[in-house]
């Protein structure tokens, strides 16, 4: 099979038959083989009944059906593990995506021999409070993550089998796919302008709750891979330093209040000189950090996955 296109949805009935004729257009002009992969996010209005209705007129479609909203990334994840296509591609399914992006982004894939492609929505139709705050966005995962992306939130993307069967998407994990995708090792990742077109039904389903929960999803995501397997390298190291901090404040006071004994003034107390704090907060919390360090070190071990690697080829 050559193409299989993984939509998720949320309340999105009146977009649906005009999404899936514009797809089965694209697809029959170029003659590719395909499947339709629609996820119905817990929608409460009659978005299933369609797709039902989509299925009985081509065993190309395809439906997973969730009992409550749990988000996109868990649509994508889903979709991900039942796709059978040479080339997945992903897209939203409120008809701001082009399907006619279909065939190009398939032939880069496929014969410029990318990983993954993302698209780039240069031109956007929406307003100013949602572009300004995704331009700083991009602009902070392009520099956490070290991935060339304009639009790293785009749902308009194409990826190879192998990159979709060897990454997990969870959370809010969705906005990350071309990060996740590096850490797992697959690294020619691409870009693509494509045409954005103005929503054409309903109303967006993302608040701007998204962009707070994106920086924290992106912190999670570059500590977990820079340190997730070696915990003592972050907390160790820190723990050690600020322990050390302390300890040195601790020698100052000590050292201070020697002098004053030997000088015969009794009178200044240790718990006057800020020293004295700094050196119990620092040592309390170096202390701790070291203790989280040893406790993530015996979580990793006992990890399942500790010996996990990607393994490209062998013979």
């Amino acid at each position: 099979m050559d193409i299989s296109v993984v939509i998720p949805l949320f309340n999105e009935a009146e977009s649906l038959p005009e999404l899936y004729a514009w797809i089965v257009k694209v697809m029959n002009d170029n003659h590719y083989t395909y499947e339709i992969i629609f996820i119905s996010d817990g929608s409460t209005d009659n978005s299933w009944d369609i797709i039902e209705e989509l299925q009985k007129k081509s065993s190309a479609v395809k439906g997973i059906k969730f009992r409550r909203n749990y988000g996109k990334s868990p649509a994508l994840q889903c979709g991900f593990q039942r796709a059978k296509g040479d080339v997945i591609i992903t897209m939203d399914a409120d008809l701001q995506d082009s399907p006619d992006e279909i065939s190009e982004l398939y032939r880069m894939i496929k014969e410029e021999n990318y990983d993954l492609v993302s698209g780039w929505k240069k031109k956007r139709y929406d307003p100013l409070t949602k572009t300004i705050p995704t331009k700083l966005f991009n602009a902070t995962a392009r520099k956490f993550s070290g991935v060339s992306l304009h639009d790293f939130n785009c749902g308009l993307k194409a990826y190879k089998n192998i990159v979709i069967k060897n990454i997990e998407v969870y959370n809010d994990m969705h906005r990350y796919i071309p990060y996740l995708a590096k850490i797992a090792g697959f690294n020619k990742i691409g870009e693509k302008v494509v045409h954005h077109q103005a929503r054409k039904y309903g109303t967006t389903k993302f608040g701007l709750s998204r962009f707070v929960n994106g920086y924290l999803d992106l912190i999670t995501l570059w500590f977990t891979s820079k340190f997730g397997k070696k915990p003592m390298h972050f907390f160790g190291l820190w723990g050690s330093v600020m322990f050390f901090i302390g300890f040195v404040a601790l020698i100052y006071v000590l050292t201070m209040k020697l002098i004053s004994i030997m000088s015969g003034d009794l009178r200044p107390l240790v718990t006057n000189s800020p020293y004295f704090y700094i050196s119990l907060v620092a040592m309390i919390l170096g202390t701790q950090m070291f203790l989280s360090g040893f406790i993530g070190e015996l979580i990793s071990r006992n990890s399942p996955k500790r010996n996990h690697y990607q393994i490209e080829a062998e013979i």
